[in-house]
């Protein structure tokens, strides 16, 4: 049985774009952050890290913060556990730990991917979730120092590994 010369480069051809399109999703799927991590969760309000990501932060002090403002929702030590009805998955997101994809080693980038949740609020995925995280510093409901605070109290709940 003889196989149509166009057939065989048609066949070569249809193999090339498959394998072509499987290996360009592999990597686009596994193009990394700094961590590893496949994407930086971003919240789901737009904007700019605020001025406490060029403070200095005292994790002493932003527990005390933490403890204040933040505890309700993300439990004793960030750890979770509290439902959040509406929401995708039905709970607050834990701090301790934290989406490994907010992680880096560089505790300034650690830092500015926590204040944007922190400056900005976000409101999880889902149909109408009941709790929602505030925007503490468009708000001013926190001042850049608190903040400063609390994501160096959050960094130290979660060492960079």
């Amino acid at each position: 049985m003889r196989i149509n010369s166009g057939f065989k480069k048609f066949a070569v051809l249809l193999a090339v774009l498959v394998i072509g399109t499987l290996l360009l999703a592999a990597c686009a799927s596994a193009s990394p952050t700094s961590e590893g991590s496949s994407e930086i969760p971003k919240p789901s309000v737009a904007g700019g890290t605020g001025p406490a990501v060029n403070l200095a932060g005292d994790a002493t002090a932003g527990a005390a913060v933490f403890q204040a403002n933040c505890v309700q929702c993300h439990g004793d030590q960030g750890k979770g556990g509290v439902q959040n009805p509406g929401s995708d998955d039905g709970t607050v997101p834990p701090l301790n730990p934290i989406d490994p994809g907010l992680v880096n080693k560089d505790p300034k980038i650690f830092a500015q991917n926590i204040d944007l949740f922190i400056e900005h609020g976000s409101t999880p995925e889902g149909d109408n979730p009941t709790l929602k995280m505030q925007p503490f510093g468009d708000q001013g409901t926190l001042t850049p120092q608190q903040i400063a605070d609390v994501m160096a109290y959050i960094i130290s709940l979660n060492p960079a590994k």
